[in-house]
């Protein structure tokens, strides 16, 4: 959730933080710019950026917004030189919308492209990538199949690794969990889940194959994304060590006959009061491309949004990703239940 505007002082900061943004916007912006906020690290888009540029002639302006997107966009007000709005997790996305800080999008491209449970209905925002919330397994488990209410299963007692409940990741799927099984099912869930912890609910999701390699845990939950960033590393690392000693197994949600696995997302929305509006929707347009969406898929591990890319070898191991067909909107509606559940039960404790 992001947070309101709660004192002068700050304000004062946000406005002269939008100025800056402006002046330094303003000495190098022209027709032929298109300016992206983004709370993403540039360096992990910074390769499509250069080739959109390359094909399109438009040159990027990026501006790396890691906390306060919202608050920044609304202190610059209608002269925000910002175009596109980049993030990740529904609920930040959602949150753009519902701040009022966004537009629809009227493009065929995109609608032809994105799946209609990956982008808003009202056409204001957009997925660009997939991060589906997997099982990391121990490899020489046998097991090939699993259902995320599995996971409080009393067999897997001690077992299970997983971080924080209160990160977007785990928020998302407890919102997911509540949205296919219901409120009070989910906090039994939660609270079994806690029961079978061979450890706090802390750290990445790194930690999770790192923590199977030692022998703490044999199963946990995370983003199949660091998967293949663990597989592809220097060999002999650590984080390549971690990689090898885990397998991937996409849950599913039981009562659920589409058999689908949990996504979040990353995405985008063209900003209110977007000066190089055209502009903007090209980069958006171009993000969902063959090109592009493969530079995501093979750069950053993610699973691209349109069918039919190519994926890096280690993703394409895992297998086809069936996702699950809920809207992500309907999910989102139960964040904050999510978030009172896992302190009400003590999840992280």
């Amino acid at each position: 959730m992001t947070s309101p505007i709660g004192s002068q002082p700050l304000f004062r900061t946000l406005v002269l933080a939008g100025a800056l943004a402006l002046s330094s916007l303003s000495g190098v912006a022209s027709a032929a710019d298109v300016n992206l906020y983004t709370t993403r690290e540039p360096g992990l888009i910074q390769p499509l950026l250069e080739q959109f540029t390359k094909d399109s002639g438009i040159k990027v302006n990026t501006v790396f917004v890691k906390d306060g997107l919202i608050e920044r966009v609304k202190a610059e007000g209608d002269k925000s030189p910002a175009d596109v709005l980049m993030t990740v997790d529904i609920g930040n996305l959602l949150d753009l919308v519902e701040a009022g800080v966004t537009q629809p999008v009227d493009s065929k491209v995109l609608q032809d492209t994105i799946p209609a449970n990956l982008r808003g209905a009202d056409n204001h925002w957009f997925t660009l990538s997939l991060r589906d919330r997997v099982a990391y397994v121990a490899k020489e488990l046998d097991l090939d199949a699993i259902t995320y209410e599995d996971f409080a299963d009393p067999k897997w007692k001690g077992k299970v690794c997983i971080r924080s409940g209160q990160h977007p990741y785990n928020t998302a799927l407890i919102a997911a969990m509540i949205a296919h099984d219901g409120e009070q099912a989910t906090e039994e869930w939660l609270r079994k889940v806690k029961a079978n912890l061979g450890r706090k609910a802390a750290g990445g999701d790194r930690d999770v194959a790192r923590d199977i390699l030692g022998g703490i845990c044999d199963v946990g939950i995370a983003n199949a994304y660091y998967v293949g960033r663990m597989k592809n590393a220097e060999p002999g690392s650590d984080a390549y060590k971690w990689g090898e000693a885990i397998k991937v197994v996409r849950p599913t949600f039981a009562n659920d006959k589409s058999r689908g696995t949990h996504v979040n997302i990353s995405g985008a929305a063209i900003a209110k009061h977007s000066p190089n509006r055209d502009n903007a929707v090209t980069l958006l347009e171009y993000l969902v491309s063959d090109t592009a969406q493969s530079m995501y898929a093979k750069a950053n591990y993610e699973y691209p949004v349109k069918d039919g890319v190519e994926l890096d070898p280690v993703v394409a191991s895992f297998g086809k990703l069936i996702i699950d067909p809920l809207p992500l909107t309907e999910i989102a509606k139960h964040r904050k239940q999510a978030s009172e559940l896992v302190d009400k039960v003590g999840f992280n404790n």
